[in-house]
């Protein structure tokens, strides 16, 4: 499981939330923070000037809607810590990833995960996408080791 929790941390690492508020779970999609964990926050934030716009929240950034469903699939009550943890190992199990984030395959897991998260590698949403190189850095330094 420590790969599976450094997989997570290097996750919000690379969401740009691990550094800001409760260790990202509260952080809106543009750095704003929210102060209940009742449910998901449901703002609605322009980013850029094109008129990107997105309703990301927590530690993992998860879209309202992406979340709504994990919620009822899961029977999440909450937008918790500990539920957004258990929400973003569902997605990574959903994309096939799990194993190779057990088994320390991080390159591999980076590239099944990347439809997910827009700031891996080849996630190809035009937004800012992080270097695997710096994510490999983050993931050993939360301690996940890699095969």
């Amino acid at each position: 499981m420590s790969n599976v929790r450094a997989f997570l941390d290097m996750l919000a690492v690379s969401e740009g939330t691990a550094d800001h508020g409760d260790d990202g779970y509260n952080v809106i999609v543009g750095g704003e923070l929210f102060h209940s964990y009742a449910d998901h926050p449901r703002v609605l934030v322009t980013l850029n000037r094109k008129g990107l716009k997105s309703t990301a929240a927590g530690r993992y950034q998860f879209l309202a809607r992406t979340w709504d469903a994990l919620a009822a699939r899961l029977g999440l009550h909450d937008f918790s810590p500990r539920n957004q943890d258990l929400a973003a190992i569902e997605l990574i199990r959903e994309r096939h990833a799990l194993d190779d984030v057990n088994a320390g395959r991080f390159d591999a897991a980076v590239t099944k995960c990347a439809p997910i998260w827009a700031s891996l590698p080849g996630a190809g949403y035009g937004q800012r996408e992080r270097s695997l190189v710096d994510l490999r850095k983050a993931y050993v330094a939360a301690g996940g080791i890699m095969s």
